[in-house]
């Protein structure tokens, strides 16, 4: 009887001693998670951006090309949410104008022909980040969608550019010298690297981007004149941003 006792009574203490050991777990484990997850952030950074587009129409027929060089320029917001690890994370948001379009490479005679094409670009970035947050060097890379509002287009014509010479265009692709941009919205994606340098007075910018269009300019049915009329733009830019907010 007294053996069964103390077996109760040990029995007992270990259940207490277990109960303890998992209701202290379960406490601690936010805590663990939370610095397991990263060094929180919450810097808000704004500035301007500026650089060139170089653009091509990916035709389909398709229409022998140069790249188009137009200029960029906007405002950038970026929000840095978290440091996981060496990686600095961030949201980046732009609000851009650019000129795309396309530059023809007419080797049948000539005849020379430019289309700009103007948008306003909306493009928004996941941005990862390895380096020195404050008064040093950052490589960054970054990716993500992009919308293209259509605000206008305009033509150069040089050369003969007479009925002869149009007849002369390899397969006979000219539908799109008259054609009016059809699509006045396009969305794609856009991704880049690039280097980022802090200082006291702010944070300065230089990098290279691709942007690829998803949608097309001109309608792509089975009566229409193209099967794909994509934009395709290299761009080089620099930008300057100020804090707005800093928490380290």
């Amino acid at each position: 009887m007294l053996l069964s006792t103390i077996i109760a009574k040990k029995l007992f203490s270990l259940s207490v001693r277990m109960k303890t050991f998992v209701v202290s777990m379960l406490l601690l484990s936010p805590a663990a998670l939370s610095a397991q997850v990263g060094e929180r952030r919450a810097d808000l950074a704004i500035g301007v951006n500026g650089g060139v587009a170089l653009n091509q129409v990916s035709f389909n027929p398709t229409v022998k090309q140069t790249l188009h060089r137009g200029a960029t320029m906007g405002v950038t917001v970026r929000y840095t949410c978290e440091k996981y690890f060496s990686s600095i994370c961030a949201v980046q948001a732009e609000l851009n104008y650019a000129r795309l379009g396309w530059e023809e490479v007419i080797e049948t005679s000539s005849d020379t022909y430019r289309r700009d094409v103007d948008f306003l670009q909306l493009p928004i970035f996941a941005r990862m980040a390895w380096g020195r947050e404050q008064r040093g060097f950052q490589f960054f890379v970054m990716a993500g969608p992009e919308f293209d509002f259509y605000l206008g287009d305009s033509d150069q014509r040089g050369g003969e550019w007479s009925s002869a010479t149009l007849a002369e265009r390899p397969n006979n692709i000219t539908a799109q010298y008259d054609l009016p941009i059809q699509n006045k919205l396009e969305y794609g994606i856009t991704g880049g690297a690039g280097l980022e340098l802090s200082t006291a007075i702010g944070h300065f910018q230089l990098e290279g981007r691709y942007c690829f269009s998803l949608s097309d300019m001109f309608n792509n049915g089975k009566k229409d004149a193209f099967g794909r009329s994509a934009n395709g733009a290299i761009i080089i830019k620099a930008a300057y941003l100020i804090d707005l907010m800093k928490t380290k």
